[in-house]
């Protein structure tokens, strides 16, 4: 006959909370955190242009940025 095995359930004490987040939940804020820094620190290469759509060169940076 096999022995029982006692499982121990944990309880957090009343005052006591215990928060679980998954992954993304720090790392896509800590990411726009970054690109946002990025953003401030380097303005001098802001520069208004008139000619090409500015989707069109949004979605080239995006995937500029994901290849390296």
């Amino acid at each position: 006959m096999p022995a029982r095995t006692h499982t121990r359930t944990h309880r957090p004490s009343a005052d006591a909370v215990e928060v679980r987040l998954p992954w993304w939940a720090v790392t896509l804020p800590a990411l726009a955190f970054a690109a946002l820094l990025l953003l401030i620190v380097e303005p001098g290469q802001a520069h208004a242009d008139t000619g090409a759509p500015v989707i069109g060169r949004l979605v080239e940076r995006i995937l500029a940025l994901l290849a390296v």
